[in-house]
């Protein structure tokens, strides 16, 4: 999959701005901000459906639009699809296919791309959302119905929330709130379809995870993943930094359906005080983590900095080799935004050996020097929201 061109409005410091892309590595260079991450960002978004620096797509909005707009070109060998997503700052967002209105949720059938930025080191540092995120975006990449499981899980939490809060200042039992039956039955069926997925998206990471992370690091360290579920047993209330990380979690595995769906259930029913006296939702998916180790030790709290490096590498290039072997498009766009800097001079000649065999590779760096020169193919550069591109391929437009 190549994306060919790029088209944005109102996004982010851009106006209006156009940027042609080539097969192989493209490079944009420019100082801090300038607006090569926010290139990257909108490449990204029909993915995923969301920014890897913020939660929310309002903040992608030009101050004083009321809405930014994102097409782009990709092409899969002779055929041709043109995406566009309209970024709403209030309201719902809207997309189109080849001119053709569809939901939103349709985009990431079309794009698949893979994007390691600096901001990818909390995931193995942060707290547990940042690694639910990390795993969320790869299930919508890997399976897009899964985009809409996970927003009916998301408003089925919030909806069970908001009558867990009105229940407790009327002073309501729990015996008594039997209208909270109807949104646990919900919660269970939706969140079983998560924490399944999430389970074999964990068990289909560890060997690609493991090789990558060899490749990287040049030793063996015997990097595991895990999730740790909140359905069996895991306290919500212990601190992340010192139980959870230390494996003070028990975990939930090679369940089937309905083993799942009766493990929530159990510890829903085992919460519901907890709950109603917190008026908040205690146990689910959204509670859980993705537990890291290496050297058989949590990454959290434990790994050197260049072994967390490693890791967070490790877990973006074998998300793109599981989209690779699966995709009938491709292989999936890699972004590197602005990695390089981050990284040691064995690091980065390892990643360039790693990526440049990838269909389409897209960085961006403050120095050009930064970019292993393997990488370098084809350099744009980006000076305050305006694109110079290359005069002929393989040049810069000085």
């Amino acid at each position: 999959m190549i994306v060919e061109q790029l088209s944005l409005v109102d996004f982010r410091n851009y106006a209006a701005a156009d940027v042609t892309l080539a097969a192989g590595a493209n490079v944009f260079v420019g100082r801090n901000g300038q607006g090569k991450t926010n290139l990257a960002e909108a490449i990204g978004y029909f993915a995923t459906l969301g920014s890897h620096r913020v939660s929310q797509d309002a903040p992608m909005v030009r101050d004083g639009a009321d809405a930014a707009i994102v097409r782009m070109r990709l092409a899969y060998g002779d055929r041709r699809v043109l995406l566009e997503a309209q970024l709403n700052r209030s309201g719902s967002n809207k997309a189109r296919v080849n001119g053709s209105a569809v939901r939103t949720a349709e985009l990431p059938r079309y794009a698949q791309v893979v994007l390691f930025a600096p901001e990818d080191l909390q995931i193995v540092r942060s707290d547990p959302s940042a690694r639910r995120r990390f795993a969320d975006q790869l299930l919508i990449q890997r399976a897009p119905r899964m985009a809409g499981v996970l927003a009916d899980y998301d408003r089925v939490l919030k909806q069970r929330n908001a009558l867990l809060k009105s229940a407790r200042p009327r002073g309501i039992r729990a015996d008594a709130l039997t209208t909270l039956d109807v949104w646990d039955d919900k919660l269970v069926q939706l969140g079983t379809d998560v924490i399944r997925a999430r389970s074999v998206l964990a068990d289909d990471l560890a060997g690609p995870v493991a090789e990558a992370y060899r490749a990287i690091a040049g030793e063996d360290h015997r990097p595991e993943l895990e999730w740790m579920l909140s359905i069996g047993g895991a306290d919500p209330d212990v601190d992340d930094d010192e139980a959870d990380q230390a494996g003070d979690r028990t975990a939930v595995t090679g369940l089937s359906a309905e083993e799942v769906r009766e493990n929530f259930r159990d510890a829903l029913a085992a919460r519901r005080s907890s709950e109603l006296e917190r008026g908040l939702t205690l146990v689910g998916p959204h509670r859980d983590d993705l537990l890291l180790r290496v050297r058989g030790l949590p990454v959290k709290g434990y790994a050197s900095h260049g072994e967390s490096w490693s890791v967070a590498l490790a877990l973006r290039l074998a998300s793109a080799q599981l989209l690779r072997a699966q995709s009938q498009l491709g292989d999936p766009v890699l972004i590197l935004d602005d990695v390089f800097a981050e990284l040691d001079t064995d690091r980065r000649a390892r990643l360039a050996g790693l990526v440049e065999g990838y269909e389409q590779v897209v960085v961006t760096a403050a120095v050009e020097e930064d970019v292993p020169s393997a990488l370098r193919a084809r350099t744009v550069r980006v000076v305050a929201g305006t694109i110079i591109e290359p005069a002929t391929t393989g040049g810069v437009d000085e």
